[in-house]
């Protein structure tokens, strides 16, 4: 975790890049990892439906980027974003999706088989590796006891919602996929489902050989691989 926050300060402190240039770049990437593991003639439902859950901090703000892309790419996202940020980056990136017509849920249904009917996946953009007090508070305790119980895919950003970020789950949810941001974290090691995705390509080369990131091999022009 603490490797996160330095490699994300030396970017936005030395190399200049912007915290709205930054989300952008993993919303994106995050948004093709989802392309990569459910591609559209694929999908079981008729309407290439994804619902996207988005947390009040940086990770739900990369939610919204993801949704906006999957948008862009002929899916039909749908956002639960409960607890708005004040932040002015985050309204903006609420404003993209509103102007782009992504509809927003005002309540999760509880009833978790209206999600599994109306969703080929949801994406957990909710806690992220900067959520450590707030699982346990409202809304994000309701949306994870929701999450737990849907079987529909999940695919998590960074760190799936409910684990720590260095030992892993602890009764949090089971996503099927997981996208790492710039490089997997310490729990990463946990992770037991179907495809694990990083999206570190973006990454300076000094950064990646001063934290000794030792990335995979992306083909092409790609910007994310799959690990497995």
């Amino acid at each position: 975790k603490a490797e996160a926050e330095a490699i994300e300060k030396e970017l936005l402190e030395d190399y200049r890049f912007g915290r709205q240039q930054l989300i952008e770049i993993w919303g994106h990437a995050c948004a093709m990892a989802v392309t990569k593991a459910f591609p559209l003639p694929s999908l079981p439902r008729k309407q290439p439906t994804v619902l996207v859950v988005c947390g009040p901090a940086q990770n739900g703000a990369i939610g919204l980027v993801c949704a906006r892309h999957l948008r862009i790419f002929d899916y039909e996202p749908t956002i639960f974003y409960p607890k708005r940020s004040p932040d002015p980056l985050y309204q903006d990136f609420t404003t993209q999706c509103e102007k782009m017509d992504i509809p927003f849920l005002s309540y999760l249904p509880t009833e978790v088989q209206l999600i599994n009917d109306a969703y080929n996946a949801v994406v957990d953009a909710v806690l992220g590796a900067e959520a450590e007090a707030a699982e346990g508070r409202e809304p994000c305790a309701a949306i994870l006891s929701t999450l737990k119980l849907i079987r529909i895919p999940i695919v998590s950003l960074d760190v799936p919602s409910g684990w720590d970020v260095e030992a892993g789950s602890s009764g949090g949810i089971n996503p099927d996929v997981l996208v790492s941001l710039s490089a997997p974290k310490q729990c990463a090691r946990r992770f037991l489902g179907r495809q694990h995705f990083v999206a570190g390509r973006f990454l300076p080369y000094d950064v990646q050989k001063k934290f000794e990131l030792n990335p995979p091999e992306y083909p092409g022009t790609e910007c994310v691989v799959a690990l497995r």
